[in-house]
């Protein structure tokens, strides 16, 4: 067990690499599925870091050229059945020689010195779980713009402590997840499972650091129907965090209290329209309540305007109202499964 009385010692500015934390002491875990596309450049970006570190890719069950990708590289390969990256993530750490565990996704590119910064933090004795913010590698397209700024809208919010970091830019001693177990298996698709993970290590009294300066660049999604289905699987997924976290549905340092009310929203709506048939009044409230929506995504999309100086950002009200419906529809399944049915391995 590490010792809490560490942790109120007071935060100072971020601080440099140090003798303690020499090469051998970190291990960068990559968890990859069917990752041919982008493999290359992340591993590359991996060596190259100014303080070097053990690299381990794990192919999660990859049917594609990944393998013979990563084979070309000076870096651990562990082979393993598809079982979701929360299971590859644990494959890579249970197999580190590292000290500190660092986690980027197979579509990150890290800067140079993102090892350096992060092994900064450990150099400290009450730090334990460090985690940073994106670029972007496809600026080319318009809602990977829109992605991209509007995480970068949630970060700048954030700073310092925090109660939630996400894995695409994650740094763990070894120790915490042993003690914790690492992430939750039962989360099988890339949504939930670093929520879950943080979650439970603030219930044990430790610091999440938050450094918005500390940057891996991500390939956002730029098909849209496509990114309404990953959303669909995040609105799933948040229903059973929510059953094993219920105290966390009031939000985090990353998604507030509107986050939750907008989708449920939506569905309200969904099921307005369908009965306004029958009904003058139905369709004035429906039709209020769709406006209200809209409404709610206009704060985010002036502000990015304003900032980026692009009207092109007016793209953010349709993305965001869309997206709205397919998180609602998809927490409305995860509310079926894994409170009225109590399903647990989805």
């Amino acid at each position: 067990m590490i010792d809490k009385e560490e942790q109120s010692k007071p935060m100072e500015k971020r601080p440099s690499a140090t003798n303690r934390l020499v090469h051998g002491s970190a291990t960068i875990v990559i968890p990859a599925y069917n990752s041919e596309r982008t493999i290359a450049r992340v591993i590359e970006s991996c060596l190259n870091q100014t303080v070097k570190g053990e690299v381990i890719v794990v192919d999660d069950g990859s049917d594609d050229s990944t393998a013979e990708i990563v084979k070309r590289y000076p870096v651990k390969y562990i082979y393993q059945e598809n079982s979701g990256p929360a299971k590859a993530r644990n494959t890579g750490w249970e197999n580190a020689n590292g000290e500190i565990i660092l986690f980027t996704d197979s579509d990150c590119i890290p800067e140079k010195d993102w090892v350096g910064k992060m092994l900064g933090y450990h150099s400290r004795d009450n730090i334990y779980v460090v985690g940073g913010s994106y670029d972007i590698t496809n600026p080319e397209s318009l809602l990977a713009r829109c992605i991209h700024q509007e995480i970068l809208e949630r970060h700048r919010k954030m700073s310092g402590e925090v109660d939630y970091l996400g894995s695409f830019n994650l740094s763990y001693r070894r120790k915490i997840l042993e003690e914790l177990g690492g992430f939750n298996e039962e989360f099988r698709y890339a949504s939930g499972e670093d929520n879950d993970l943080s979650y439970r290590v603030r219930k044990k009294g430790y610091k999440l650091i938050f450094d918005r300066e500390i940057k891996v660049a991500h390939n956002h999604q730029t098909k849209f129907f496509k990114y309404l289905k990953e959303q669909f699987r995040h609105g799933f997924w948040r229903m059973k965090l929510y059953r094993l976290h219920p105290d966390m549905a009031k939000g985090d340092s990353y998604a507030g209290i509107f986050d939750f009310i907008q989708p449920p929203l939506a569905m309200v709506i969904l099921i307005g329209a369908f009965s306004s048939i029958f009904s003058e009044l139905l369709l004035k409230i429906t039709g209020g309540l769709a406006l209200l929506l809209v409404g709610l995504q206009l704060p985010i999309t002036f502000s990015v305007i304003k900032r980026e100086k692009q009207i092109s950002y007016l793209f953010f009200i349709p993305m965001l109202f869309f997206r709205t419906f397919a998180r609602g529809l998809g927490m409305l399944q995860g509310f079926l499964d894994f409170f009225l049915l109590k399903g647990s391995k989805k």
